[in-house]
Order: C-alpha cells, then structure tokens, then sequence
C-alpha cells in the first residue's frame, strides 16, 4: 500500500481517521480492484444491533472482518439511525483489521466520538477533568448556533468550528453532526 495521507479528525489531541476515507481509499485503490466489502446482521431488534463487515478479495476469501454494536438508546442520532450507525462501524473496523488508516489508531473517530459520549453519558471518565475544564462552565449549545456552525463547515471553515466546538457543552454525536 502507497504512503496515502488520510483526512482525520482529531479527538482530545490524538488523529483518527474517518469511515469515509478508509472506504474511499479501498474503493479507489488499485490495491484492491475486484474485492468487496459487504454486511451481516448479526442480531437486531428494537433496541440494538450486532453487524459483522466482511472484505473479500476477487476470489472471494475473506481477508478481514469487523464487528460493531449499537444502542438505539445511546445517542441522539442513534435513535433514528442506528443500524447504520452499526454498520458504517462494523465496516471501519473491518478495513482497519485489513490495514487501512491505521497509522495513529485502528478505531475510527465515529468510534472513539461515540465511546466519548457514552462515557460522557454514564458519568463515567477515565481522566481527571482539566483546570480549564474545572474553572470553566461550558456554553450550552443552542439550535442557533448549531445552524451557524453548520453553515460554516459546509462554507469550508470546518477547523474553525471545530475550535469553537471546544467552549461548548456538546456530546460527540452533535459534534459529528454539525462537522459532517
């Protein structure tokens, strides 16, 4: 594989790289004309999902799996959406399990974005909190500025919002939201 520099996405000062872009490199890789990259539900019901991703080559042998679990519970988006938030996981796994955009991590930052909020939801932390963050009360984002944050990312100031982002009281799902 080439020396491919992805897009990431940084969360609390370590890079990750997106979904998006291990399958755009997969996709558009001579490396890996003729493979496939599909999905298996493994369990599903009203409140979560199991998906497996699966990357066979042209033969079609496997060469990678990925397994991903989501709660519909566990975040805003995954109210409406989390089956496939489930299976875009299962998928990022799976291309990482295969080498791709691993350099800093093999979690995506769909993943660690989530894990953050679950943490962030349940109270539970692995770190002490910063003096910034202990001295500092976080504004409260509101659906203003939420549409303004918005239209920045989509106006090519996505770094700028990601900044901004910092001061607020956000969960990591509505972080992905607005930069998507």
């Amino acid at each position: 594989m080439s020396r491919y520099k992805f897009k990431t996405t940084n969360i609390k000062g370590k890079e990750y790289v997106e979904v998006n872009e291990r399958i755009k490199y997969f996709r558009e890789s001579g490396d890996y004309k003729g493979w496939s990259l599909s999905s298996e539900i493994h369990h599903l019901d009203e409140g979560s999902c199991v998906i497996k991703a699966l990357i066979t080559d042209e033969n079609g042998m496997v060469k990678a799996t990925g397994f991903a679990q989501e709660d519909k519970s566990s975040s805003y988006i995954n109210k409406t959406s989390y089956v496939e938030n489930c299976e875009t996981s299962a998928w990022g796994r799976a291309l990482a399990a295969l080498g791709i955009g691993i350099d800093t991590s093999i979690a995506s930052s769909n993943e660690v974005a989530i894990a953050i909020a679950k943490q962030n939801s349940t109270g539970s932390t692995t770190t002490a909190p910063t003096k910034k963050q202990t001295k500092v009360a976080l504004k409260e984002l509101t659906p203003e500025i939420i549409e303004k944050m918005k239209a920045a990312v989509a106006s090519g100031k996505k770094e700028a919002v990601e900044k901004a982002l910092a001061g607020y009281n956000t969960t990591a799902e509505q972080n992905k939201e607005i930069l998507a």
